[in-house]
């Protein structure tokens, strides 16, 4: 699943007029970028949630066999954050009724990490982070990483990278309408069942034009 139905604000003006999933990197839609890599993975099954500007991300992507796979959409009359987001588009990821672990990546990061290192089974963990070096913008980072894979409030800490594995389980019981995903992390924080991978490659949150275009630039 991509989350991509936020408005953007600290992206104004360019977000103005265009979903900031659309905008450009190096020549490319920035959500283009993440389709091209989830392809090349093997993984074409993909749910995308629309909200702010929603016509124009449906309209640009279409099914999605222009990037070689195929996308669904899951329209949020409301904005439900991230984990709220998730929860409704779960029979779309779930529809089996499986339970098997799913992806989630936030729309609004750039990197080079390959998606096939993602493991496919959680085993002890109820959700597995990437954890990438802490930004200038973000210097006391998020969560440490423990040898076992387990993360904590340690120090040192990394920063959350926007991506992950996530089991179903997390979000079957969630009530309606918003919910952030870091109620869901502090939980499992509390329960040791968060873990994480470093991924020590490219890697940008691309929450201002100043950071868009220092990548741009890059």
């Amino acid at each position: 699943m991509i989350l991509a139905a936020g408005k953007g604000e600290r992206m104004l003006p360019l977000t103005a007029t265009t979903p900031k999933p659309l905008l450009l990197v190096k020549g490319k839609p920035l959500i283009g970028w993440h389709l091209e890599r989830l392809a090349r993975a093997g993984i074409t099954e993909i749910v995308i949630n629309v909200h702010y500007l929603a016509a124009q991300i449906c309209d640009f992507l279409g099914d999605g066999a222009a990037y070689g796979v195929h996308i669904r959409y899951s329209h949020e009359t409301q904005l439900l954050e991230t984990a709220g987001g998730i929860r409704q588009a779960l029979d779309l990821l779930d529809k089996d009724g499986a339970d098997q672990p799913f992806m989630v990546l936030n729309g609004d990061i750039f990197t080079d990490y390959d998606f096939a290192l993602l493991p496919t089974n959680l085993n002890r963990w109820r959700a597995l982070l990437v954890m990438v070096t802490n930004p200038q913008h973000h210097r006391q980072g998020d969560f440490s990483l423990a040898p076992d894979g387990s993360l904590g409030l340690d120090q040192p800490r990394l920063t959350y990278s926007g991506m992950g594995i996530f089991s179903p389980s997390l979000f079957r019981n969630l009530p309606a309408g918003p919910v952030m995903l870091r109620e869901l992390f502090v939980t499992m924080l509390a329960a040791g069942t968060l873990g994480g991978v470093e991924h020590d490659g490219a890697w940008a949150d691309v929450g201002t034009p100043a950071r868009l275009a220092a990548l741009n630039a890059s």
